[in-house]
């Protein structure tokens, strides 16, 4: 029980700090609503009336999101492979030299298709 003693404080310390957080934020913060405060945050777009049709998102918003995922995914991959890259062998270089090729033609398409391009 001793190693996980380090564990349970700091879990503790963290739980304290967000229920604090929390606790003062209601104590201190303002409590006057008005009707900007209560409608509903878009991301700066006009809230849509509920009966009326949503309108097309562009493209580019999609091509964008997939890129970052990509991207992050090729990170998940590329750091255990940067840290044991000595043991690995020339074998999974060329491996990661592949997968990293099939990274930059996702990277070309998104680029070509305008999803980097925010006019």
């Amino acid at each position: 029980m001793n190693l996980y003693t380090p564990v349970a404080v700091l879990a503790a310390i963290g739980a304290a700090f967000a229920i604090g957080s929390v606790a003062m934020s209601l104590v201190l913060g303002p409590s006057h609503y008005n009707r900007a405060k209560s409608a509903a945050y878009e991301c700066g777009i006009e809230p849509v009336e509920p009966g009326a049709a949503p309108s097309r998102f562009p493209m580019r918003y999609y091509l964008t999101a997939m890129l970052f995922i990509v991207f992050d995914i090729e990170i998940i991959f590329v750091y255990p492979w940067a840290v044991s890259f000595h043991s690995l062998g020339l074998f999974a270089l060329a491996e990661m030299a592949l997968f990293t090729f099939t990274v930059f033609v996702a990277y070309a398409y998104v680029w070509r298709r305008g999803g980097l391009n925010w006019d």
